[in-house]
């Protein structure tokens, strides 16, 4: 699936046609420059390799910067590869956003922000336990019972409890786009993406 390598710029909101207010993502996509192209007969299988955001050249080490210098370009900040990409490519061209005027509909997949260690309520949405009245000292956001104790003896895998939220790949799937502006290399699509401000995003079509 071809696509292209964004940075999240921010969240506003627009007026479509019918006077509609849309909240939408303000996406920087691309450019991205292709730094390698994968062969089923060399590799193993196809895919093209995008990069996207420039970096100091003493902040890359020297395999990526020989790299980058095959593909006659400056070091890059994020790479990510696409299977079966759309447009036929060769080493050192420009992927820009305007490869996607004609969709209509987005998967995007970024780095959620992260939270931290939380328990069951914020983690997994429970209601809490007991009353907080009769004498009920701190156990209104407690998980309850978690396990047996005499047999099994143990907590089974998967079990909701409280840990570490956030942080993780997050795909938002079939988000409509709002707006292409080219010029600008942005994107506009609708609702919120994962990640924070300045979080790179992988948008495919």
């Amino acid at each position: 699936m071809s696509g292209i390598i964004g940075k999240k710029i921010g969240m506003t909101s627009v007026f479509d046609d019918e006077g509609k207010h849309i909240p939408c993502t303000v996406i920087e996509a691309g450019p991205c420059v292709v730094t390698q192209v994968k062969t089923l007969e060399k590799d193993g299988y196809s895919a093209v390799q995008l990069a996207f955001d420039d970096m100091k050249e003493k902040s890359s080490n020297k395999p990526l910067l020989g790299h980058f210098k095959k593909a006659k370009t400056a070091p890059k900040r994020k790479l990510a590869e696409f299977h079966d990409f759309r447009q036929e490519v060769k080493l050192g061209d420009t992927v820009t956003v305007e490869m996607l005027k004609d969709d209509i509909w987005l998967d995007i997949t970024g780095v959620s922000k992260g939270k931290g260690f939380q328990g069951v309520v914020k983690r997994h949405g429970f209601s809490g336990v007991g009353q907080t009245s009769h004498g009920q000292h701190n156990r209104v956001r407690a998980p309850g019972s978690i396990g047996s104790s005499s047999y099994p003896s143990r907590v089974f895998k998967g079990m909701r409890m409280a840990g570490r939220m956030g942080g993780t790949n997050v795909m938002m799937i079939s988000l409509r786009v709002v707006k292409l502006i080219p010029e600008s290399n942005l994107l506009l699509v609708e609702g919120s993406v994962p990640g924070a401000k300045g979080s790179y995003l992988i948008i495919q079509q």
